[in-house]
């Protein structure tokens, strides 16, 4: 972990109140994993403010990019910042998913859940793994990235609320669909997910329920992002875990919902 002063390479508005972040962070990338996150300490905000957790959307060649919502306060005064400013960022912080996959990699993201499993994406595929992206949200607008997904070489299945977009329905409909056919074929996959609480408890098992192996990142407020302030408690077999620390990735088999 390292606290460290970033310059703004780029930051663009993605539509329907989302953004994306790109910053020059080499001691932080050097170290990334995917489902990590980092701590950015936002500028304009007063001093007593606390930084704001968001996941880590990739990680490379020493540049940090972050993907994420306009939805409070903090966020706002994000949406300001410009090109070229310093930004101070701490992490790589927190428990990632595993970078290895037995048999075919199966993502699970609903809206900008999406974020850290592209990091994971890239280098699941470039260690050989099949990957394919099921992603889903209330609207087409919801539906985040799968270009870059795409130019993966990432199979990639949606799901929206109203139908806009893929299978209208949950994305746990075409999950199920490929569970079924996976289940008769023998396929072995482990599953990996990010999203809204609802979505990661229906996957979580699934993953238990068919004996594959799953990973869940548990979104909670990380308000400190080291461990100090017990605001991020998830249940699992072990009793109260802190999602900073310990997570916020789990195994599936871990986790009581």
């Amino acid at each position: 972990m390292t606290n460290e002063k970033c310059q703004v390479i780029e930051h663009a508005d993605r539509g329907s109140g989302y953004r994306y972040l790109r910053l020059a962070a080499p001691a932080i990338v050097a170290a990334a994993q995917p489902g990590q996150f980092v701590h950015l300490r936002v500028p304009g905000l007063e001093t007593s403010a606390l930084r704001r957790p968001f996941s880590i959307y990739n990680a490379q060649d020493g540049v940090l990019e972050l993907l994420y919502k306009q939805v409070g306060r903090g966020t706002a005064a994000m949406s300001a910042i410009k090109v070229g400013e310093t930004v101070e960022v701490m992490g790589p912080l927190g428990h990632g998913f595993p970078v290895k996959c037995s048999g075919k990699a199966l993502l699970v993201g609903g809206g900008f859940g999406v974020a850290p499993l592209y990091f994971l994406a890239r280098l699941l595929k470039e260690r050989g793994v099949e990957v394919k992206l099921y992603v889903g949200g209330r609207t087409s607008n919801d539906l985040l990235e799968l270009d870059r997904f795409r130019s993966l070489g990432v199979e990639i299945a949606t799901a929206t609320n109203d139908g806009s977009s893929g299978v209208k329905g949950l994305v746990t409909d075409p999950l199920d669909d490929d569970l079924a056919s996976f289940y008769e074929s023998k396929q072995v996959f482990e599953i990996f997910a990010c999203g809204p609480d609802p979505m990661l408890k229906a996957v979580a098992m699934r993953a238990t329920g068919t004996g594959s192996k799953g990973w869940i990142s548990m979104d909670r407020h990380m308000v400190c992002g080291v461990g100090a302030c017990y605001a991020c408690i998830q249940k699992t077999v072990r009793g109260n875990s802190r999602c900073c620390i310990e997570g916020p990735v789990f195994a599936a088999s871990d986790l009581v919902f």
